[in-house]
């Protein structure tokens, strides 16, 4: 019965977050902070860092980050940064105390940045916002050519508890492909001074469905990887996203099912080699070695608890209101609103963002449960919201469970079988609310 379900295309949208920030608008008028924190719980926020810079723009890259920072642009961004730092802080109060359970450096490519200043980056988070570095999970995204030894000696330093490197392919011609201009034997200098440095988990980026890509060439990245041994593998698909450098150069064809079905095999090829390596599979893209040290404690639960987004790119989670700056795509876009960020001096307030309300709340506790291997309990649904999950999305679970994808469906449990997992990318969308998906689609893209 299965075989004669239509099934959706696998590779529609990665919901690493929702909603997504194209369903954010200006928020009129806007809310202070202090008002939208006041009675906001925080014994376990999560702290987000972004650095909107890179050495390059990989053409597969729809995230908010601009080419090189001319004329001291990085001292005037951690400025900017302080100056938001001291202002989200003064929001958040004394009226009980304030916690970090986790924090990470994201971007673009933090280690843009040059050592002195990935120490300033450092004093930022915890000296003006509070968090203990060396004693919470700490992760921060690094490029090949940037991981140098004075700045991994920094990040080591100051408490960093997880290195995320973007190799993308160990196959020069692919990674040209991508255009992401790099050399194997430059990745492989990168991963002798991390693996020097002896932070706990090193994480490697992988992503497949590159032209020209073969099963052949996928198992030599796949086993070039493993070589060092990583704590975990991402493997990503690679997605034709609108203003991109890929989306300039790419036939409209390559978007059709002969494309969705090399993803499915090469991600099917890879997920089998990492599991006969001893990983095990935490989501559709993240594997973590079965023997992997933790990166400490984390109590955290991205479902429920805040989130505090510092810089131009990073968005930040109330239980009412998720909220950020604005967001672009396009290079002229982004450089405009990282020069405007840099120039603001008043951060007292949210000024775009999207309210969450009940049902909003249930799809996202919903989302970033089920879209992890081991699901979630059926209790902790029920304790969150009052309701049987089934009794809130009885069409979509059921649709999940006809077409083969949903496990536990008699049980306390649901999780989603490998075949399902390998959709998340359809999954994820199904979910979303209505009027979530009519801001997304009337986003005028820039």
């Amino acid at each position: 019965m299965i075989d004669t379900i239509a099934l959706p295309r696998p590779y529609q949208n990665y919901v690493y977050a929702y909603p997504h920030k194209t369903a954010y608008r200006p928020l009129t008028p806007s809310p202070a902070l202090a008002d939208l924190w006041a009675d906001q719980p925080r014994q376990a926020l999560s702290l987000y860092l972004h650095i909107p810079f890179c050495e390059v723009r990989c053409g597969f890259c729809n995230l908010f980050t601009r080419v090189g920072a001319p004329d001291g642009l990085t001292g005037r961004y951690l400025d900017a940064l302080a100056r938001q730092a001291q202002a989200v802080r003064a929001a958040l109060g004394d009226r009980e105390p304030v916690r970090f359970a986790n924090a990470a450096f994201g971007g673009g490519t933090p280690t843009h940045l040059e050592a002195a200043e990935l120490s300033r980056l450092c004093d930022i988070a915890e000296v003006l916002m509070g968090a203990d570095l060396r004693s919470i999970p700490l992760s921060v995204e690094a490029s090949p050519s940037t991981a140098t030894a004075d700045r991994l000696a920094v990040l080591a330093e100051r408490g960093t508890t997880r290195l995320s490197i973007g190799v993308q392919s160990f196959i020069d011609e692919e990674a040209r492909a991508a255009v992401r201009p790099q050399r194997r034997t430059e990745v492989e200098a990168a991963l002798g001074r991390i693996r020097d440095t002896e932070i706990p988990v090193l994480n490697i980026d992988l992503i497949y469905g590159i032209d020209g890509q073969t099963e052949a060439s996928w198992r030599l990245s796949l086993d070039a990887a493993l070589a060092w041994r990583p704590e975990e593998i991402y493997l990503y698909p690679l997605y034709v996203r609108p203003l991109t450098g890929l989306a300039r150069q790419a036939d409209p064809a390559v978007a059709d099912r002969d494309w969705d079905e090399q993803r499915l095999r090469r991600y099917t090829e890879g997920r089998d080699h990492l599991l006969a390596h001893g990983y095990t599979q935490v989501s559709m893209r993240m594997f973590r070695r079965t023997d992997a040290p933790l990166q400490g404690p984390d109590d955290y639960a991205c479902q429920t608890d805040g989130m505090i987004g510092l810089g131009c790119g990073a968005r930040s989670y109330t239980a009412e209101l998720h909220y950020s700056f604005d967001y672009a795509v396009s290079m002229r876009e982004v450089r405009t609103i990282i020069d405007t960020y840099t120039a603001t001096t008043d951060f007292s307030r949210a000024v775009h963002g999207r309210v969450i309300d009940q049902d909003e709340a249930k799809r996202r506790f919903l989302l970033q449960s089920l879209l992890q291997a081991d699901g979630f309990a059926t209790a902790d649904y029920r304790l969150q919201f009052g309701n049987d999950p089934w009794q809130d999305f009885p069409t979509q679970l059921q649709t999940l469970g006809d077409r083969g994808w949903l496990s536990g469906t008699e049980s306390d449990r649901l999780r989603l079988t490998p075949n399902g997992l390998a959709y998340s990318d359809a999954i994820g969308p199904e979910f979303f609310s209505p009027t979530v998906q009519a801001a997304m689609a009337a986003y005028e893209l820039r």
